[in-house]
C-alpha cells in the first residue's frame, strides 16, 4: 500500500487524511543504514510530509527540515504535490552511539537547539521570490520548564498551531516496512459548513477528535486507508455522513541529476574545483537522498565552466566511470 485518502465529515467542520506507505518507504530505507531510533523518527516525518502535502493548493514541493546540535544534525523530507517524495538524515555521531530507544528529544533537541522548518516551494516561483517558510522550536514551555516535544506528531501539531493557526491533530507511526498516519483538521465554520452553528461545529470537532484518539498503531500499520476510514467513522458516517475522495498514489522519486551537480560545481567556483581535481583527480559525489554516484573528471569540469551548452556541460561521465 502506498496510498493517501482524503475525506470530509458532513456533520462536523473537519477534513481528514489517512496515509499508508510501504514500498515507497522501503525504497528510502534500502538506500540508508540508520539506527532504529533514527529510522523511526524519519518514518514519522515522512508520513507527516505526505499528509501535509495533500493539502497543497499549488504545484510544488513541501519540505520538512528538523535540525539541531544533537545526534541528528539534519533531517530532510521532500514531498511534491503529486506525492512523490524522498528523505535523508545527517548524523553528527557514529550510528553505533545512538541507542535503539533514543527519544526525539534526545536526538533532535540537545541543549534546546532543535528547530522544525517547513517550506512551501511553488514550482512556478518567480526569480528572486522567496518560498514560504515557517519555523518553530522543538520544545514547549510547560510549568515554567522548557521541555522537548516527544514525537513528530507533536512537533507538527506545534507548527500548525503557531505558524498556520489551524486546529490540527495528527497520529503517526512507522516501522521498518510501513508508515501509517491520520490527520484531522478543523475547517472554518463558514464556507462549506456554514449550515453548522458554532456550538454544533465545536461539538463536531470534539467528537471527531475523540474517534481519532481510538486509532491504534497496529491499525495504522496494517490496514488500508479505506478500511480505517470505514471502521473508525462507521457511526459518524451512518448518522451524519462522511465523504471520501479517490485514493492517491505515493511513490519514491529522487530529483537529483547530473545537471544539478554541474550547477553545484559552478557555485563552488572554478578555482575550488581545480584544487579538488589536483588533489583527487576527479570530483566525486553521492546523492544524499538516493545514493546515486556522480563523477566529473577534468574534461567534464572544463565543460561545466567553459561551455554554454547544457547538453555538453552535463554529458554522461567519461568512459569507465
Amino acid at each position: 500500500m502506498n496510498e493517501l485518502l482524503v475525506f470530509i465529515c458532513d456533520g462536523a467542520p473537519v477534513r481528514g487524511e489517512i496515509v499508508s506507505i510501504s514500498s515507497a518507504w522501503q525504497a528510502i530505507l534500502e538506500r540508508r543504514d540508520d539506527p532504529p531510533a533514527v529510522r523511526r523518527i524519519l518514518g514519522d516525518f515522512v508520513g507527516a510530509a505526505t499528509l501535509l502535502s495533500a493539502s497543497l493548493k499549488f504545484d510544488g514541493t513541501l519540505i520538512i527540515q528538523a535540525q539541531s546540535k544533537g545526534p541528528i544534525q539534519l533531517l530532510v523530507v521532500e514531498c511534491k504535490s503529486d506525492l512523490s517524495m524522498r528523505a535523508t538524515v545527517k548524523l553528527s555521531v557514529e550510528p553505533s552511539e545512538i541507542s535503539a530507544d533514543a527519544s526525539l528529544g534526545e536526538l533532535l533537541d540537545a541543549s534546546h537547539s532543535g528547530r522544525l522548518v517547513i517550506t512551501l516551494d511553488p514550482s512556478d516561483r518567480e526569480p528572486g521570490q522567496a518560498p514560504y517558510q515557517g519555523i518553530v522550536a522543538l520544545q514547549e514551555h510547560r510549568g515554567g520548564k522548557i521541555m522537548p516535544v516527544t514525537s513528530a506528531a507533536e512537533a507538527i501539531g506545534l507548527y500548525m498551531q503557531n505558524s498556520e493557526q489551524l486546529d490540527t491533530r495528527i497520529w503517526l507511526t512507522s516501522n521498518d516496512t510501513h508508515i501509517g498516519g491520520l490527520l484531522l483538521q478543523r475547517l472554518p465554520d463558514s464556507g462549506g459548513h456554514a449550515h453548522l452553528d458554532p456550538q454544533t461545529a465545536l461539538e463536531g470537532w470534539s467528537r471527531i477528535q475523540t474517534l481519532g484518539d481510538t486509532i491504534t498503531n497496529e491499525e495504522l500499520l496494517t490496514l488500508s486507508p479505506e478500511t480505517i476510514l470505514r471502521r473508525l467513522f462507521l457511526e459518524e458516517s451512518t448518522e451524519n455522513g462522511v465523504r471520501s475522495f479517490p485514493a492517491r498514489s505515493i511513490r519514491f522519486f529522487c530529483r537529483c541529476s547530473r545537471s544539478k551537480v554541474a550547477d553545484i560545481l559552478r557555485m563552488l567556483g572554478e578555482e575550488e574545483v581545480d584544487s579538488i581535481l589536483a588533489e583527487q583527480g576527479a570530483v566525486e559525489t553521492v546523492c544524499e537522498f538516493c545514493a546515486k554516484p556522480y563523477r566529473f573528471d577534468a574534461v567534464d569540469c572544463l565543460q561545466v565552466f567553459k561551455t554554454n551548452l547544457l547538453s555538453d556541460a552535463t554529458r554522461p561521465p567519461s568512459s569507465g566511470h
